[in-house]
């Protein structure tokens, strides 16, 4: 179970965590897939041999899921597999489930998201008799499933869910332009002792990019740093990278060779561009 505090001093930075009882640690750099990115199965058994282990599939056939299926039952022991699943209602979520371990094989996932939970009124529906939440319990019973997990961009309902004991794990935003999680979602997870998975990491690339608001000679800094930066907060578990191809992947991997949190002076340069970021690109908070 994760249960890092909150006031550990940023130098532990620690290279794996333990998302739930029974999971293998896996490195806290993790891998994504998502439908505008592509990653052949190559690319992704690179990644798991430079040790990233924890790997979150879109939920559409791709190169991570034949990546996954065709591991060994040894080597997938090792690995975390989680996967986006859609459905809202407990008969969308069985044929959903069954489609994905057809898709990554092994006979079982890791731990199941419920995708983008962004009402109230949507928690109320999966977590009814009907619900997706139903299925979600009766293949955790039966052996096919882990854990169950939550990804939303709503943060405050995100903890408010939390509450109510019925995830293994949450999944939200965070990155340097968006560190509302800092204080609406890691201190009531730290608490409960839920891991926190966290993503878009570079703010869809716009952490990579100017804003008119840079002072003289700025350089916006690579993806590893914003990705250093995510880690180095101690309210995430696992920070995960979405890299679109061999090239960024390498890019990421980098960060495996210079594994430290930022300096003070760099984590406030980074936040400070993550302000500016946020300040010129409006359409979240």
């Amino acid at each position: 179970m994760w249960n890092l505090a909150l006031n550990d001093a940023p130098e532990t930075f620690p290279h794996t965590a333990a998302l739930w009882d029974g999971a293998p640690e896996v490195c806290r750099l993790g891998l994504a897939t998502r439908g505008n990115t592509c990653l052949a199965p190559e690319d992704v058994r690179a990644a798991l041999d430079r040790g990233v282990n924890c790997l979150n599939w879109c939920g559409h056939p791709d190169g991570l899921s034949r990546a996954v299926r065709e591991l060994s039952p040894e080597a997938r022991a090792g690995i975390v597999v989680i996967a986006q699943v859609t459905a809202r209602d407990a008969a969308g979520m069985r044929e959903g489930l069954d489609a994905a371990l057809r898709a990554v094989g092994h006979g079982y996932l890791d731990c199941v998201t419920l995708y983008y939970i962004e009402s109230r009124a949507e928690w109320e529906f999966v977590a009814g008799a009907d619900g997706a939440l139903t299925a979600l319990r009766e293949a955790k019973r039966d052996g096919r499933l882990r854990a169950i997990g939550l990804t939303s961009h709503q943060r405050r309902l995100a903890a408010e869910i939390a509450e109510t004991g019925e995830l293994d794990m949450l999944m939200v935003r965070y990155n340097a332009a968006h560190r509302g999680a800092e204080t609406e979602v890691f201190p009531a997870a730290a608490r409960l002792g839920l891991p926190v998975v966290t993503y878009t990491g570079l703010r869809w690339g716009a952490l990579l990019r100017p804003t008119p608001g840079d002072p003289p000679g700025f350089v916006p800094p690579p993806a590893p740093e914003w990705y250093r930066f995510a880690l180095a907060c101690p309210g995430v578990a696992v920070g995960l990278m979405a890299p679109d191809g061999r090239r960024e992947l390498e890019a990421d991997l980098t960060l495996l060779d210079d594994w430290r949190p930022p300096s003070p002076e760099e984590a406030a340069e980074l936040r400070a561009h993550g302000d500016r970021v946020h300040a010129h690109a409006r359409e979240f908070v």
